[in-house]
């Protein structure tokens, strides 16, 4: 039998591959004493990704210090926060994370019987927690509850009470669920940093707080629940997790923002202490590495290629998927998890006494949008209103794209921009030049005609999905087929607001950082 980690050993087991930590000296001061009580929770929204995997990982490193560890179904959160959760579908969407949540868990070797699971609803809706939270909206500004929910809760034009009250909730967790600390990841900081300022305030102790770094998506953002290029889902099939990670943005030599390197270090290098990268004799044969540095060095130099590196992961992967998905194989939990996601895109039944009803599934999430960033602009060699450009979107290689926007923008003016690009167009020729894509723009509506490419939010990296408010889960078609006019139906309610923001049925055109606009086409259209 193994000694007991000491305070140190432990100390460095809960801290390993955190970004942060507020509070350190008291956490040392708890472990000297006694095992550290801790909680770990997640809003209970979209459906949970590979990109969990990285809190599971740490929270198997709290067992391994001893921690007494609660996880935290946050239902009221994820109803709070501009209902991304509906109340109607709370219920089923909290049991679909208790089950997906501990089926991960078991599938790294994770024992259950450790750890305490606890439902928001079970004690936020209790007296005691109520007139706390009326006692903390009596001390805490509009400024400081927007300011601390900012990175976490939906940011939109016209923001609902409900996301203002989301910190405090957060904030009273931390007492009501008894522990020393709270774990999330780095952009639940200010969050962190309001429950410091305002649990005294109540009388209350300041807790420690953990922060894991934010894992970089598939397209090299933050992976999210609402952008489907950026995740992969942990019922994903096999064939789904192949062709996700062949468009993974991982350029050679490239290891900022390298979500494919991200999951190798916070989690396949937690759960096993080597990696091995698989590849033919030809190229040198498999090679296994013991610690992440060693990869990412190797990787830098271009010793290890990126569909080398893409291809071990999907193996890793899989062995990881492949329990969760024989736990969702069963009639009970499928019913489960088609009941708390139901399929936005599915046929509705045609009226009665109608002939040939068209099918209700044109949505914008059909729509394979993404940021790109103009790498070169030439004018066409056969044609002299065309412009063809190179633009990233975050896979290995850029698109071409054929734009008629020679007479509205100078090349000086495209050239390393941010655009907003429709990416699952058919490709097509343009005299001569298949075209990948197609740059939308706004255009006013009277004489002489004007046109602007719309922006993407400051910040926004290439390959990051567009979608509209309310649209965000869902599939885009690998191809839109030409005869199917999904475009061109959609388009026809493509605005440019008062406000210049770009919108579909007055539904803004966002990415996660923030609304797409354009500099001056108010009511104009989007084409």
């Amino acid at each position: 039998m193994e000694p007991a980690p000491g305070p140190q050993e432990k100390y460095h087991l809960i801290t390993r591959n955190l970004q942060e930590v507020l509070g350190e000296d008291k956490l040392m001061a708890i472990l000297k004493e006694r095992e550290l009580k801790i909680y770990w929770g997640t809003a209970t929204t979209g459906k949970p990704h590979v990109a969990y995997f990285v809190p599971m990982s740490k929270i198997a490193d709290f067992l391994k210090a001893g921690c007494e560890v609660t996880i935290l179904f946050a239902d009221l959160h994820a109803y709070l926060d501009n209902m991304k959760a509906p109340w109607e579908l709370l219920e089923l969407r909290t049991c679909y994370y208790e089950n997906v949540i501990k089926a991960m868990l078991e599938s790294i070797g994770v024992p259950l019987e450790k750890l305490k699971f606890v439902r928001g609803t079970d004690y936020q809706l209790s007296k005691e927690y109520t007139l706390d939270l009326y006692r903390l909206s009596s001390m805490v500004t509009q400024h400081d509850a927007k300011k601390a929910g900012a990175e976490v809760v939906k940011q939109v034009e016209h923001p609902l009470l409900s996301g203002l009250l989301y910190p405090g909730l957060q904030a009273l967790d931390e007492e009501y669920l008894k522990v020393d600390a709270q774990f999330g990841g780095v952009d639940q900081r200010k969050i962190f940093t309001f429950a410091e300022k305002y649990l005294p305030s109540l009388g209350y102790a300041k807790r420690v707080h953990l922060m894991n770094p934010m894992v970089p998506g598939l397209t090299g953002s933050k992976m999210s629940s609402s952008e489907e290029d950026s995740k992969i889902d942990l019922l994903d099939r096999k064939e789904d997790v192949k062709k996700k990670l062949k468009k993974a943005f991982c350029e050679p030599g490239n290891v900022e923002n390298n979500g494919v390197l991200s999951f190798i270090k916070h989690v396949l290098f937690l759960l096993k202490s080597e990696f091995v990268i698989l590849r033919e004799e030809k190229w040198g044969g498999n090679k296994t590495y013991t610690t992440y540095e060693a990869l990412e060095k190797d990787f830098a130099e271009q010793v290890v290629h990126p569909g080398d590196l893409k291809n071990s992961v999907e193996v890793a992967l899989n062995k990881l998927l492949d329990p969760i998905r024989e736990k969702f194989n069963s009639p009970e939990l499928k019913k489960l998890a088609n009941a708390a996601y139901p399929n936005p895109s599915k046929a509705k039944p045609a009226e009665k006494g109608t002939k040939n009803s068209e099918p209700e599934d044109v949505i914008p999430s059909r729509l394979d949008i993404r940021v790109g960033k103009v790498i070169s602009v030439e004018k066409h060699p056969d044609a002299n209103s065309l412009y063809v450009e190179k633009i990233d979107v975050g896979e290995p290689e850029p698109r071409t794209v054929v734009s008629g926007l020679v007479q509205f923008i100078p090349k000086e003016q495209l050239q390393d921009r941010l655009v907003v690009l429709l990416c699952n167009l058919k490709p097509q020729k343009m005299r001569g030049v298949e075209s990948q894509g197609m740059v939308l723009c706004a255009s006013s509506v009277g004489e002489p005609r004007q046109v602007e490419p719309l922006d993407p939010p400051a910040g926004c990296c290439a390959g990051e999905r567009v979608y509209v408010e309310g649209y965000e889960s869902g599939e885009p078609d690998d191809e839109l087929k030409p005869k199917k006019k999904v475009f061109e139906k959609l388009q026809a309610d493509f605005r440019i607001s008062e406000d210049c923001i770009a919108q579909w049925k007055q539904k803004n055109f966002l990415t996660k950082l923030g609304t797409v606009s354009c500099k001056s086409m108010k009511g104009g259209s989007i084409s």
